[in-house]
């Protein structure tokens, strides 16, 4: 049940107990299942719902599913999840396209109320002995709409939370502390507080102004409209100025993609006039804002040294699916929907086509480059995903240097030629990779970069360019000097040798 455990923390796996470790273990669970089920406050479920009265919105109850009430692991509490109807419809001049911007406005005016109002004080089971353990249902988001099942256990705007002609329909978990076994008093007790809960959220929806709706709505609708058009602007991703893409994580928020916006010092994004700033006006509110457009087809590389913020950069691109509220940071990162990401992993492969880069399956694996069989190691993981890509004709791939396998990136002196690197097909074969465009990031794979279309190399956390033909140029005197190098320390070993032999 999302949003009542704990924070996950490290800790020995099931494997790596003893045999009695394992027998205690699965004794205390199942002891805990078996209080909670004579409990009986499970089978209650649908009596506190007859007993909440006319808040609850019956056609969206799922008992077991969105609809429950149960005693926590610890006994001290008395959890419990319920569908609302509240009175509160969709004011007539907010196109219900931007409703889910709507929703998050009140939602958040909803969880920063509770602390102050006693009748919200289960959201976050404020009356609990251990209300650290429901903190969830009360952390702020900053999420309007995804696609992902990001921040699930998160109270947010989702098909279970929507605003609507017909009023406020929201799933509610909650806790109170621990009233005893169901009867005919305290079944009766938590239908009023359940009441009690909705009248809470009521009185908050009527008090949030009209303008923060609106911006919340007008906000969706610009990121919804301007995805819709960027593929006729010949674009895949829109980054706009001003972006704070940097994020901070939380025990309830540790996906970039749900986490919230960094405090303190956060230098925004600027695109450097050299990689030639599109201009676009936001569909819904009109405005004309301005920042980097990552084009249909190109190679992007987001350079960098260590720590400067290239992972940030592309993590942000990636989270440009999703629709953000004010605040949130990254409101003018707006991205197509079905981007990949290719990265290095371990998978067992099952008729896995890695034929894009490897024609000769390595010792251990058994097929055909086109249908290969075993376990896979990063590189064979990193080929079979760029190909599903591009058999599905992803628009977009990602790769960070940091989670790829650098053998398919970039070739060696060493490698064999049953290998052909992600910057050889950039070099001899770019149709390879159809109409997806690459945003790489990479603060070593040289031969990788030079290949770049365009190149955004990042300094001081600060966005600046450098021209993919002077990029090479200073990539072969690099190497000039390597050579240099190489030959002077191997004259000068040699030279110790004579004179010691």
């Amino acid at each position: 049940m999302h949003g009542f455990s704990e924070p996950n923390s490290p800790g020995p796996t099931l494997e790596s107990l003893s045999g009695t470790s394992q027998r205690k273990l699965f004794d205390a669970l199942l002891s805990k299942i078996i209080m909670m089920g004579r409990d009986g406050w499970m089978a209650a479920t649908l009596e506190v719902v007859g007993a909440a009265g006319g808040v609850v919105d019956l056609p969206r109850v799922r008992e077991g599913t969105n609809t429950f009430v149960i005693r926590s692991p610890d006994g001290g509490a008395l959890q419990f999840s319920v569908p609302l109807l509240i009175p509160f419809p969709l004011p007539p001049e907010i196109d219900a396209g931007g409703a889910d911007g709507a929703a998050w406005a009140v939602i958040e005016a909803v969880k920063n109320g509770a602390p102050d109002d006693p009748r919200l004080h289960p959201l976050g089971g404020l009356d609990t002995p251990r209300p650290q353990r429901y903190a969830g249902w009360t952390e702020p988001v900053t999420l309007v709409h995804s696609e992902s099942a990001m921040g699930s256990g998160l109270w947010k705007s989702d098909l279970e939370n929507v605003l609507a002609e017909d009023g406020f329909h929201c799933t509610v978990r909650g806790a109170l502390a621990y009233p005893g076994p169901p009867d005919r008093q305290t079944i009766r007790s938590l239908g009023e507080r359940v009441a009690d809960l909705a009248d809470g959220i009521r009185t908050v929806t009527e008090r949030v102004p009209r303008s923060a709706l609106m911006d919340a709505v007008l906000l969706s609708l610009d990121q919804k409209g301007l995805r819709d058009r960027l593929p006729a602007m010949g674009l895949v991703a829109f980054l706009g100025d001003g972006t704070r893409p940097a994020r901070v994580y939380t025990p309830f928020r540790q996906h970039h993609r749900i986490a919230g916006p960094k405090d303190g010092v956060h230098i925004p994004f600027q695109c450097p006039e050299a990689l030639e700033p599109v201009e676009v006006e936001l569909p819904a509110s009109g405005r004309v804002v301005t920042g980097l457009g990552v084009r249909r087809r190109e190679a992007l590389v987001i350079a960098g040294s260590n720590a400067q913020g290239k992972t940030t950069l592309i993590q942000a691109i990636r989270a440009g699916e999703d629709d953000h509220a004010p605040g949130d940071g990254r409101e003018l990162v707006v991205t197509v929907r079905g981007i990949r990401t290719a990265e290095a992993g371990g998978l067992d492969l099952n008729g896995a086509d890695v034929s894009l880069f490897f024609h000769r399956l390595p010792p251990g694996m058994t097929g055909t480059p086109k249908a290969a069989f075993g376990q896979g190691s990063g590189s064979m993981t990193m080929a079979m995903q760029f190909a599903a890509a591009i058999r599905e004709e992803a628009p977009l791939i990602v790769v960070d240097e940091d989670r790829a396998a650098a053998n398919l990136l970039v070739t060696s002196c060493l490698q064999e030629e049953d290998v052909t690197p992600l910057a050889g097909l950039l070099a001899g074969n770019r149709a390879a990779l159809g109409d997806a465009a690459l945003v790489i990031a990479s603060s070593s794979l040289d031969p990788l970069i030079a290949q770049a279309d365009r190149i955004l190399v990042l300094r001081g956390h600060r966005a600046d360019m450098i021209h993919p033909e002077r990029f090479r140029e200073t990539y072969r005197e690099h190497l000039q000097a390597l050579i240099r190098q190489m030959e002077g320390g191997l004259a000068a070993r040699d030279d110790a040798h004579d004179t010691f032999s």
